[in-house]
């Protein structure tokens, strides 16, 4: 059996995956190092976004400036919440790694220039 598209689109509990993608990035742009004034999208501590959108699954992979970092019981729970209180996210899950280390070569543009490192 072949699958038919269906023209009013996915079902209403559900999002297109790049609408997903999109606010889970918006998401992101919220959490902040309290030690550094850029979020921590722009600053290149998030390593991937997956999403799947057939169970609303979100899963992030995510490293911080150092193992020392002091929000590092805290930052990745506060990511996590703000996954799962995305419209159409039903399960979210935030994975720490170290491999490869940051450095600040990871940051945006904007991240840079806020910070004065050009």
């Amino acid at each position: 059996m072949s699958e038919v598209e269906d023209p009013t689109g996915p079902p209403s509990d559900l999002k297109p995956p790049e609408e997903i993608r999109q606010k889970v990035i918006e998401a992101l742009q919220t959490c902040f190092d309290p030690e550094i004034p850029v979020n921590i999208y722009e600053l290149g501590l998030v390593y991937g976004i997956d999403v799947d959108e057939s169970k609303g699954e979100v899963g992030i992979r995510m490293t911080l400036t150092s193992p020392a970092c002091p929000v590092a019981g805290s930052l990745p729970p506060e990511v996590e919440a703000k996954m799962r209180a995305i419209p159409g996210v039903t399960t979210a899950a935030v994975e720490v790694v170290w491999d490869p280390p940051w450095t600040p070569d990871r940051m945006s543009e904007a991240a840079k220039l806020t910070l004065g490192m050009f």
